[in-house]
């Protein structure tokens, strides 16, 4: 088809797609190009916005390394993370859940952790945090030796991916759970902490006037067999920015209740202000497959 003007520049790539033997892909495209298209209609994208929003794409793959994902940190950011997540979770957006943002940090091969071992693997200050969390099917019942990753960031609001100064897989570990479908660890406790702005989803937050912050939380990915894989996190209900994370990432099931205690730990004696952090993770029927990781 000879394209004489840009109204026949939309069928005519339209019917290209068609060719797609893929029936999945050939949807997906369609839709794509339709959206697309109209978007650009819409607005009345010109030259130089064309040219802008290109130099932007190749950037944050310049920006994207084994450390960092700005694709995916962009997704967040755009509530596009979790809109796919509530849309294929929860009886497909019908009921809650607690499947939630993979995030941009977790890796393979975390370190197996013995129940009620600490996930500290460099000297990590702050106040002592024992989690309990324990994992459930959909009726309730528990779910035994369901392999459970478990991350978070450091005190200063960094993953040790980002921070040269902690151990390799420091706040990091692998655990299973018990006949009762709980596991322990122990760790600090997590803090609040701004995403990266000296990047291209920052200079998007500037120019949008929003603040980059996440409100303070643990991550779990959990894996069965029998059942589909479940990534969530957990937010602690002191935390700022609960109503305005930066991700779109916080439902009523994620807030887990944080509790300070003063008096001597039970297990291990004198260790100054301390806190109790307990969550119950549901786990839907499904396929076991983990997902692919954002960074090395």
């Amino acid at each position: 088809m000879l394209i004489d003007s840009h109204e026949v520049v939309t069928p005519a790539v339209l019917k290209v797609m068609e060719q797609t033997k893929d029936p999945r892909l050939r949807e997906i495209m369609g839709s794509l190009i339709r959206h697309l298209h109209g978007f650009v209609r819409e607005v009345r994208l010109t030259e130089l916005e064309f040219q802008q929003a290109t130099r932007i794409l190749n950037t944050m793959g310049q920006q994207s390394n084994d450390k960092h994902n700005e694709f995916v940190l962009m997704a967040g950011s755009l509530g596009v993370s979790s809109l796919v997540c509530l849309l294929n979770n929860g009886d497909n957006g019908a009921t809650e859940t607690s499947q939630s943002l993979l995030g941009p940090f977790w890796r393979l091969n975390h370190p197996e952790t013995e129940d009620g071992g600490s996930i500290l693997r460099s000297e990590t200050p702050g106040p002592r945090l024992y989690c309990t969390f324990r994992v459930q099917d959909s009726d309730g019942n528990p779910i035994e030796g369901a392999e459970v990753d478990v991350w978070h960031a450091s005190p200063v609001g960094l993953y040790e991916n980002q921070d040269e100064s902690q151990a390799d897989f420091n706040l990091r570990g692998k655990f299973l759970t018990k006949a009762d479908g709980t596991l322990r660890f122990k760790s600090v406790k997590p803090i609040g902490y701004p995403i990266p702005t000296n990047t291209t989803v920052g200079k998007l937050l500037a120019a949008q006037n929003r603040h980059p912050y996440r409100p303070a939380h643990v991550h779990a990915l959990i894996f069965k067999e029998g059942f589909k894989t479940l990534t969530s996190q957990v937010y602690v209900d002191e935390t700022d920015y609960l109503t305005s994370d930066v991700q779109f990432g916080v439902t009523k099931a994620l807030i887990g209740h944080l509790v300070a205690r003063n008096e001597p730990h039970p297990e291990d004696g004198d260790v100054g202000e301390w806190y109790t952090l307990d969550h119950t993770f549901t786990m839907e029927p499904g396929e076991a497959k983990l997902p692919i990781p954002p960074i090395k």
